[in-house]
């Protein structure tokens, strides 16, 4: 019989980045319906705001606080605001991320600098800035949010897929480095997800030629249809919780089989 009681969060406090919407979104709320008090963040606010107000509905704390994680001088002040209204932080989901369509040989240093600032260096220098206040607390989960672009790569996204790919690595190593505190490093690599960043895709193509280019695109994936943000946010859940005590530094891929 399996322990569903592993799944819980109850008592936990967890900070998630990006988390006005999509994925950010659906994990913050996935987390409070688990037990977690949940204090969310990106640059907008107003949403952030309507985010926690429904982790608050489902009788969770919840803070909203405004911050570019792409900007490395607001990254402490993030996490002292957390600690200062939590006590403590148990999990981290690096959900905030940026894509800019480009070719390589269009690719300015400006793009470059913007996908990368956010994406990879401010994923690692806010993951290092909670893994001290983990290490203090006796341990905790911290989870990457990758993309099957960074696996296979994108010649549309070059500095997203490069991002991405490093973002998997960055897992591997922070896993090996903070195992010894107890705190887990995972990551999560999507497919086409029903997002904001998904139906960017779509957004130049004339109205009537949208669904067709939907179905097109989900052609490529072996499920035949794009996933959802609470398929993604349930794993988001087995990878804060017990139930993945015994799993670290690992990338898993969930995208439906993009074939």
């Amino acid at each position: 019989m399996v322990d569903t009681s592993q799944f819980s969060l109850e008592g936990r406090t967890a900070l998630v980045t990006g988390g006005s919407r999509g994925i950010g979104e659906s994990t913050a709320l996935a987390f409070a319906r688990a037990g977690a008090d949940v204090a969310v963040t990106s640059r907008k606010l107003p949403e952030l705001e309507r985010v926690a107000g429904e982790v608050e509905k489902l009788g969770r704390n919840a803070l909203a606080v405004d911050c570019h994680v792409g900007r490395m001088d607001q990254l402490q002040p993030l996490v002292d605001k957390v600690v200062a209204e939590f006590g403590k932080i148990d999990i981290l989901v690096n959900n905030a991320g940026t894509s800019l369509y480009s070719t390589c040989l269009d690719l300015t240093e400006k793009a470059w600098d913007a996908v990368m600032n956010l994406n990879l260096k401010g994923l690692f220098f806010l993951s290092q800035a909670v893994a001290r206040v983990m290490k203090e607390n006796g341990g905790g989960s911290i989870i990457n949010v990758s993309s099957v672009a960074g696996i296979h790569g994108e010649a549309s996204t070059p500095h997203y897929s490069i991002s991405k790919a490093a973002v998997n690595i960055a897992t591997k190593v922070m896993a090996k480095d903070w195992s010894q505190y107890d705190i887990r490093v995972n990551c999560i690599a999507p497919g086409m997800i029903q997002t904001h960043i998904y139906e960017a895709l779509f957004f130049n193509l004339p109205e009537d030629q949208v669904e067709a280019a939907k179905t097109e695109a989900n052609k490529g994936v072996a499920m035949g249809r794009v996933g959802q943000p609470r398929e993604i946010s349930d794993v988001m859940v087995f990878l804060a919780s017990e139930a993945s005590s015994y799993m670290t530094g690992q990338t898993l891929v969930v995208d439906g089989l993009m074939v």
